[in-house]
């Protein structure tokens, strides 16, 4: 799971796809953040992406760094603790002129269920399950 933060990290956006009632739907994110061993991700709930997780926790990021790339396919479960939103603004303050733990919006998705693919033209996949 440590690798797949990293790879994440260092590509700095990632590419998150829902499934908005059959029509997948394809967005750029920045947030990843390691908390209490657990892989979580950030976003509003006012926006679609966190109505359509809500709906169908079934998603799939993907990055791509140098010659290799990254394909996630994970549960995004939300966990609604102060501590888990707070961790992860802390991890990127730069959000906290949009974002604050206690504003009723902010929301942490835990990602469980993962199976992370590291691939590249020149090597073989590397599989990781968390």
């Amino acid at each position: 799971m440590e690798k797949v933060y990293e790879f994440l990290k260092a590509c700095e956006t990632y590419y998150l796809a829902t499934d908005d009632e059959g029509q997948p739907r394809v967005r750029p994110f920045g947030t990843i953040d390691i908390f209490e061993g657990g892989l979580y991700i950030q976003t509003g709930k006012k926006k679609d992406v966190s109505k359509q997780m809500h709906k169908n926790p079934k998603i799939e990021i993907c990055a791509f760094n140098g010659g290799d790339w990254i394909r996630v396919a994970c549960k995004a479960v939300e966990d609604d603790r102060v501590e888990a939103r707070k961790h992860m603004l802390d991890s990127y303050p730069d959000l906290r002129h949009m974002y604050d733990e206690n504003d009723g919006n902010t929301e942490v998705f835990k990602l469980t269920e993962g199976t992370a693919t590291i691939s590249s033209f020149t090597k073989a996949p590397e599989t990781i399950k968390f």
